[in-house]
């Protein structure tokens, strides 16, 4: 008996110890769950929550541990010097791409679902975290690049608002311009582009470069925008019989007098498929629409709390009818955060 006594005597306290810090653990990670709904982006501020609450136990649970003062300093030092040297070998980097992502989020110049370019890395936006950044290429597939690189790095965003594509054709100095022009300008219109115009970038030694512009207003359309303005300046120049070569070409070849316009064909004209980047982008996109229903969850949020303001000075009269939209627009909070959360839940499967 007495030994029993001893034993809990003894360890007791670490007991204690470890159970406290146990419901701590549950309490914190149950709060965090419930504010976390529709905020993907905090997912990394609670696993460092809950990391650093974790870390913190175990040390308190080897210091309540029943042992000599002089072996509990020993275990402290050591501890302390393993923990210095993991944080001094990784705080560099992690710090670094922590800080490049808190600076990424102040400066928001990109969002989900946006296309970026960083060095030769180009895609849509398909995840933003606090250390990384992921991009959807145009091969599908995913890049993830460090929050650090992307900071020290010049960083092209395509405008949601619409952007300027172009497309570069080499003609020969046989071939006036304004012919060109024009045909290049019909090519734009046909591909239902704003607001075309034409450059003359290079006078060659053998052939003269044009640039036709336009403006996209769906950007998220830009791969199949670019094919079908090249289709289109093909058609436009074959028409008016102007060759797309050089005659750089002529003088490696020996053709006489052959022209080099493809004849034309009757054939039906193939129904509208689904667009390319519909299978390209698929994570981006569902990406993308998390992002537009985040945005509409902080507006719901910025509706409550102006209803909350108006609750506060308004007549008993009023007060049940703001109290009903109060609840009408709670309940639409709910259901749009248990969709995002739904989404998120299904692009982690989709890894």
């Amino acid at each position: 008996m007495s030994f029993i006594q001893e034993l809990i005597n003894s360890f007791g306290s670490t007991v204690l110890t470890t159970l406290f810090f146990i419901a701590i653990y549950v309490i914190v990670q149950k709060l965090l769950s419930r504010q976390r709904a529709g905020q993907a982006d905090k997912a990394m501020l609670r696993q460092i929550i809950l990391f650093s609450i974790a870390i913190t136990g175990v040390i308190a649970v080897i210091l309540a541990l029943p042992m000599s003062n002089e072996l509990r300093g020993q275990i402290t030092s050591l501890m302390g010097i393993v923990i210095s040297a993991v944080f001094a070998l990784s705080s560099a980097t992690f710090i670094g791409n922590m800080l490049a992502g808190i600076l990424l989020r102040t400066v928001n110049s990109y969002k989900p679902g946006d296309f970026i370019q960083v060095q030769d890395a180009f895609g849509r936006v398909s995840e933003r975290g606090l250390f990384h950044t992921e991009i959807q290429t145009i091969n599908r597939d995913l890049i993830t690049l460090p929050n650090l690189y992307i900071a020290t790095n010049p960083v092209k965003v395509t405008r949601s608002s619409g952007s300027f594509i172009c497309v570069s054709v080499s003609l020969g100095y046989d071939v006036n311009r304004l012919k060109i022009q024009k045909c290049l300008l019909d090519a734009a219109k046909r591909a239902n582009l704003k607001d075309a115009f034409v450059l003359i970038t290079t006078l060659g030694d053998f052939s003269v470069v044009y640039e036709i512009h336009g403006l996209l207003d769906d950007v998220k359309r830009v791969l199949t925008a670019k094919s079908t303005l090249h289709g289109f300046v093909l058609d436009s120049l074959h028409e008016a019989g102007i060759e797309i070569v050089s005659p750089n070409f002529m003088n490696q070849r020996q053709v006489g007098e052959t022209i080099f316009i493809p004849k034309k064909v009757r054939s039906k004209i193939a129904k509208e498929t689904e667009a390319p980047e519909a299978l390209i982008f698929d994570k981006a996109d569902k990406a993308a629409s998390i992002e537009g229903r985040k945005e509409n969850l902080a507006k719901i949020d910025a509706k409550l709390k102006e209803l909350q303001e108006a609750l506060k000075v308004c007549t008993e009269e009023e007060k049940a009818d703001i109290q009903e939209r109060i609840d009408r627009w709670n309940n639409m909070k709910a259901s749009l955060a248990e969709k995002i959360d739904a989404k998120i839940e299904e692009m982690g499967k989709e890894k």
